[in-house]
């Protein structure tokens, strides 16, 4: 993590206000590429003035979290991203937190699942935007997986029944593809149990970080969502074992009858023949 510009390191908002953050999971990909050749208040992840007050923080893995930026403002900047997305998502994924900035104490998060800050600053609003661009990524996986979790299960139930094991390979594989792809996007692109890169530089907010990352159950959610990977992972691919055996034992009895096809034919032509 790195600051274009070391002035704007220190208070970026002070003074008693609230603000509104909102996370965005727009698509597969974010190209940011042209956003880095603007006035940036610091880089990985990219920080921006957004609107007239506000700020973005822009994630290549597709997600990118407002903060104080007005609903014109908000349609106006989801508009020009839009351009950059690739696969963008239907309907984006979306999750929101209210920040309340210079009420003085320990930074927290209060009963209403507020977060409490002493003053907002780019390292702050990385981190916050790390955490809630998580749990936005985090939601669209959950849904992912339910639904191949739903699909798998009455394959598991069939085999279970001892009804018909005669799978589609192409719907196995793509349950396979399915999980290869969300753990791919979980732990290459997103890194949801990493921890940000400002906190090798500012390793004073760990404790900001650790309340946000238990708050939002980060860590949990990703175990859960392992696991169920992992259940589909194994059904799939049992199932798709089973088929490949099934269709081994078919070929080897298809052998089978034709020796014994040849043999009756060459005993037929020795009887009659002779």
């Amino acid at each position: 993590m790195t600051f274009d510009q070391p002035s704007q390191a220190g208070d970026l908002i002070s003074g008693h206000r609230s603000i509104i953050v909102r996370a965005f999971l727009l698509g597969e990909r974010l190209d940011i590429r042209g956003y880095e050749q603007k006035q940036a208040l610091a880089t990985t992840p990219l920080t921006v003035r957004m609107g007239r007050n506000g700020y973005a923080v822009l994630f290549r893995y597709g997600v990118t979290v407002l903060f104080d930026v007005s609903a014109e403002e908000e349609a106006h900047c989801l508009a020009d991203l839009s351009r950059l997305v690739t696969d963008p998502l239907p309907q984006p994924g979306y999750d929101q937190a209210h920040v309340d900035i210079g009420s003085g104490g320990t930074e927290h998060i209060d009963p209403d699942g507020n977060i409490v800050l002493a003053e907002l600053t780019p390292e702050r609003m990385q981190i916050i935007a790390d955490v809630l661009a998580k749990d936005v990524m985090l939601d669209y996986f959950e849904i992912r997986v339910a639904n191949v979790f739903d699909r798998v299960e009455p394959l598991a139930r069939r085999l279970k029944n001892r009804k018909s094991r005669n799978f589609k390979v192409g719907d196995l594989l793509s349950h396979i593809g399915d999980v290869l792809l969300t753990q791919h996007r979980m732990v290459g692109r997103a890194g949801v149990l990493e921890k940000p890169e400002v906190l090798w530089n500012s390793p004073e907010l760990e404790g900001l970080f650790g309340r946000l990352e238990r708050e939002y159950e980060i860590r949990e959610r990703s175990r859960a969502l392992d696991n169920k990977l992992e259940v589909i992972s194994d059904t799939a691919e049992t199932l798709l074992d089973l088929v490949h055996t099934s269709r081994s034992l078919r070929v080897e009895w298809y052998i089978v009858g034709l020796i014994v096809f040849e043999i009756l034919l060459s005993l037929y032509e020795k009887v009659f023949a002779g």
